[in-house]
């Protein structure tokens, strides 16, 4: 066997084990810092994800009239109080908007009754100027006003009879009124009616 006098064969095997413990040793280093990292990526997701908590509840704070007073120990509201009354706050903001919308359909009814009756006032009107042999004729501001409340007041007598225990009843009783006491012909009789009485008493 040939002899080693150098040692080259030793220093040889010296420097493969050396190669293969830095191995081992990069490759432990290497699966810790995997787990390091791992370990630190979900710390900041976890972070983030109670900053958006926080900023969450934050701005309902900001929003919500009800949340932006202390607790009555004089401490900052916790987190299921604060979602309690932006529940109470929106469910408060819902019936608000059933009011409106309510009372929104109500308007609208409303000005379709008075257009009815502006149209039906417009067709009296228009019959009767183009009657024969009619004339204008001055009538004072007082007389048009005089007249105007008596008919006024015989329409309010009759709209008494509409129930308006609730909105749904009123709703169908102010047509059926409409249909029954403001048709042209109706309103034109009764016109006709306290006309002639103004003008009986003007007479007399």
């Amino acid at each position: 066997m040939a002899q080693d006098p150098l040692g080259y064969n030793t220093k040889r095997n010296s420097i493969k084990s050396n190669q293969s413990d830095d191995e081992d040793m990069d490759s432990r280093h290497s699966s810790l810092s995997y787990k390091e990292r791992r370990r630190e990526a979900h710390t900041q997701a976890e972070q983030k994800r109670r900053d958006a908590i926080k900023k969450g509840y934050d701005t309902l704070q900001e929003l919500v009239p009800t949340c932006q007073q202390t607790d009555v120990s004089g401490y900052k509201l916790s987190k299921a109080t604060v979602l309690q009354r932006s529940i109470d706050y929106i469910q408060h903001l819902q019936q608000q908007k059933k009011k409106q919308e309510e009372e929104r359909n109500a308007l609208r009814k409303e000005v379709i009754a008075l257009r009815i009756m502006q149209t039906n006032y417009e067709q009296i009107v228009r019959a009767q100027q183009s009657q024969p042999g009619h004339t204008e004729t001055p009538v004072s501001d007082e007389v048009k006003f005089s007249v105007f409340q008596v008919i006024m007041d015989q329409l309010f007598i009759t709209f008494s009879t509409v129930s308006v225990s609730n909105f749904s009843e009123l709703s169908a009783g102010v047509f059926t009124w409409l249909e029954e006491y403001c048709k042209p012909q109706t309103l034109k009789d009764t016109v006709y009616q306290v006309l002639r009485r103004h003008n009986n008493q003007m007479r007399g």
